[in-house]
């Protein structure tokens, strides 16, 4: 009996050391706090990223003409669309408990976790905000499920939702 214990219990470790050193985990937490659209801390993890999408920030940033070359909204709204995406956010997941399910890489340069949150009504946070038209695909590095992000994205935007309602003219 304590062998067969002993054997699952082992079996068990080493089925997550498998998971973890493939670089996909799976790992849960209850949300407790909301920095941005695209940035939430669990509890018991930390910081966590949304892989593959990103929000625009609260205050005007250099990465606004992202946005912009995208043909978002114009640059004064898009700290709307930033407080939008919060809103959203900690409507969605504050204090609730979420799953986590990481990438190849599992944290950023800042030490943040990289994950795809999954929502307690199954759906996926990352691939919610797009839909809303309240984030964009982060294109500057490759993940899991990239070409349906931005397909995502496409919908969005041909629906004008969140920031495409009223695209900036471009010139």
């Amino acid at each position: 009996m304590i062998h067969q214990r002993f054997s699952g219990i082992l079996i068990a470790i080493l089925l997550l050391t498998s998971l973890a050193s493939s670089g996909w985990a799976d790992q849960q937490g209850r949300v407790c706090w909301i920095s941005d659209g695209d940035t939430i801390s669990v509890e018991g993890v930390g910081v966590v990223r949304l892989i593959g999408i990103d929000c625009p920030e609260k205050v005007e940033s250099d990465r606004d003409w992202h946005y912009l070359r995208l043909g978002s909204c114009d640059w004064n709204s898009l700290r709307d669309v930033a407080e939008s995406a919060r809103l959203r956010v900690m409507e969605l997941c504050l204090d609730k408990r979420v799953r986590l399910v990481t990438g190849e890489q599992k944290y950023d340069r800042y030490g943040r976790m990289l994950a795809y949150v999954w929502l307690p009504d199954g759906r996926m946070l990352n691939q919610l905000m797009l839909e809303e038209g309240r984030a964009i695909v982060y294109r500057r590095f490759d993940f899991t499920g990239k070409e349906k992000f931005l397909k995502l994205e496409g919908k969005a935007r041909n629906n004008r939702l969140g920031m495409w309602k009223n695209p900036a003219s471009r010139s």
